[in-house]
């Protein structure tokens, strides 16, 4: 049962005034005048671009208003633009200070839709060249339309989402897919700062859990890498450059495609590599390069099929060309994973693994066979990159390259022939 204060929380309305700095004058005599608003103990100010004396202040609030009729109606523009704004939002059912900003501050066109808000955010992604999470985004966006067009800021609670999820697994949907769109939304609503008595998620009772879908590891043992290391096939075909790409994942720390295409001469350091995840540049403060111990086999895919350069700028794989934006460059990722998990699924099944072997497997594999071997959980995930482990974060720069080398023998301690 809700609570008689909680309700009373949820209940209160902002208020709107009117408000002179006295404490910060500026060297004329006069200080700023703002729009103050007062939700639930909070206060915000809003500038206006009117200045006066703390006298002139007071004698217009005093002295009969036609003196300061001017004065009076410029200020209140800006007071009768919040008062509006504020009952607008009430009226819908939510006032937070984010969206009364968002309105407030010339962003007009948000107000209350879960639609625009998240066309704001893809606008500005796509603008950073950030494209697989804009279309992610858009994903989400138009799921959570066809399940309620039109939906507001104000509709979202615990028994919404759960309605969500279960029209989400009924039309055929994963629970994965869930996880992924209501994320999104959640980023939403943080932008948007949702006042803490209206938001939805959360692990209380009363509030709505974001699910995580099971984490079916996709991993071979080493007699199953081992064949497709010894996999033989005509040498200039598709074929044989899929096989040697996944290679080259598996051993490579389970690099991902994106950052297998970004790759340049100078991340090439002897016997190894040094490069940084696409994946955590904008989210990572301390940039940390994930080191890779360069196996002869890894250096045979890149005398295969790298172009030579000599240029320390140049991409070591002929997949990407200087000048190319940022959605030709996606698209040149995912037709070149596309690619190579369709021959990687063709040799598998010729050698008769009854796995649905793509790229992640090269990644799965890698972890595991580490693992299986005795590898500490503290290296491989530092050699993964992940960026959102904490055990990983304190043990960041703890292996040496030496010991890279030596533990990541065992990635090929097969015959080879």
């Amino acid at each position: 049962m809700v609570s008689e204060s909680f309700q009373n929380e949820i209940m209160s309305k902002a208020t709107v005034s009117k408000f002179i700095d006295n404490y910060h004058p500026k060297k004329n005599g006069e200080c700023a005048v703002s729009i103050r608003v007062t939700y639930q103990g909070i206060k915000k100010y809003y500038a206006t671009p009117i200045s006066l004396t703390p006298e002139f202040w007071k004698t217009m609030n005093t002295e009969p208003k036609r003196k300061h009729k001017d004065v009076l109606q410029d200020i209140q523009r800006y007071e009768n633009k919040a008062v509006e704004i504020k009952e607008s939002l009430e009226k819908n059912g939510v006032f937070t200070f984010g969206l009364f900003e968002d309105r407030y501050l010339g962003n007009d066109e948000v107000g209350d839709s879960v639609s625009k808000a998240f066309d704001t955010y893809i606008n500005e992604l796509m603008n950073a060249d950030r494209v697989g999470t804009a279309v992610s985004y858009r994903c989400a966006k138009n799921s959570l339309e066809s399940f309620k067009k039109g939906l507001r800021f104000a509709d979202i609670n615990k028994q919404m989402l759960e309605k969500y999820e279960s029209w989400m697994l009924k039309s055929g949907n994963s629970i994965s897919s869930v996880g992924i769109y209501l994320r999104s939304l959640r980023t939403i609503l943080n932008r948007a700062r949702i006042d803490r008595s209206l938001y939805p998620f959360g692990s209380d009772k009363n509030l709505y859990e974001i699910p995580t879908s099971k984490n079916t590891k996709k991993a071979l043992n080493l007699t199953e890498v081992a064949q497709f290391f010894n996999y033989q096939t005509d040498p200039t075909s598709t074929k044989s450059m899929a096989r040697d790409y996944w290679i080259f994942i598996y051993l490579c720390n389970g690099i991902n495609v994106k950052d297998l295409c970004l790759l340049k001469r100078k991340n090439i350091e002897g016997d190894t590599l040094k490069y940084l995840r696409a994946k955590t540049k904008r989210s990572k403060k301390d940039q940390q390069k994930i080191v890779v111990s360069l196996k002869p086999q890894a250096k045979e895919v890149i005398n295969r099929w790298g172009q030579p350069s000599v240029s320390p700028e140049s991409y070591v794989f002929p997949h990407l060309k200087k000048g190319m934006s940022a959605e030709v460059e996606r698209a040149t990722y995912q037709q070149l994973t596309k690619t190579i998990n369709k021959y990687m699924k063709l040799i598998a099944k010729e050698l008769g693994i009854n796995k649905d072997v793509t790229t992640y497997y090269a990644r799965h594999s890698f972890a595991t066979i580490l693992k299986n071997s005795g590898a500490s959980i503290e290296f491989i995930s530092e050699a993964l990159g992940h960026s959102d482990s904490k055990t990983t974060q304190s043990y960041l720069k703890g292996f040496e390259e030496e010991q890279i080398h030596s533990i990541t023998e065992v990635l090929t301690s097969f015959n080879y022939k």
